[in-house]
C-alpha cells in the first residue's frame, strides 16, 4: 500500500500521534477522531492516512473505508439527524489542507447546533442544464 505524509501538516502529526487527539477509530487507512472545534456534541472527523489535499488527488484505495468508518460514528453518535461534509480547496471552506470528512451531528433537541447551511439554489434554463450536462458528460466519458 502507497503511503504519503507531510511533516508539517496537523491532521499528519496526528496520525504519527506527534500531536494527541481523541481518537475514536482506526484501520490501515483511516484516521477518525473528535473535532477539538465541534460545531455540535460527538462533531468528529475521518481522514485518509495518506496526504492529499483535495479528494481528486486521494488514491482510490483510501476512499473504500471512510464512508463505513464514517457511518458507524454517526451511528454511534446516535442522532437521526447528521451531515457528512467534505471540501476541497480554501475557497471552499477547507481549514486543513488534509483530505478530512466531517460527521456533524445535528440534535433535534436544539437544532442551532451542527452545520448551519445556506443553499443559494438558482433557477437555469433547461438549454444552459443540457450544454452543462453535454460537457459535463464528454469530461466523464474520457476519465473512464
Amino acid at each position: 500500500m502507497a503511503t504519503k505524509s507531510l511533516a508539517t501538516c496537523l491532521f499528519c502529526k496526528i496520525i504519527k500521534g506527534d500531536i494527541p487527539s481523541f481518537k475514536l477509530l482506526e484501520t490501515e487507512k483511516s484516521f477518525a477522531f473528535l473535532d477539538i472545534g465541534p460545531l455540535s456534541k460527538g462533531h468528529a472527523l475521518v481522514i485518509p492516512k495518506y496526504h492529499a489535499e483535495k479528494v481528486h488527488e486521494l488514491p482510490d484505495e483510501y476512499l473504500h473505508d471512510i464512508l463505513p468508518l464514517s457511518k458507524k460514528i454517526a451511528l454511534a453518535q446516535g442522532s437521526e439527524n447528521y451531515n457528512i461534509l467534505q471540501n476541497n480547496g480554501r475557497l471552499a471552506h477547507q481549514e486543513v489542507p488534509h483530505v478530512h470528512f466531517h460527521v456533524i451531528p445535528k440534535p433535534v433537541e436544539n437544532p442551532e447546533e451542527g452545520l448551519i447551511v445556506g443553499w443559494p439554489a438558482k433557477a437555469l434554463p433547461k438549454e444552459e442544464l443540457q450544454k452543462t450536462f453535454d460537457e459535463l458528460k464528454a469530461s466523464l466519458d474520457k476519465l473512464l
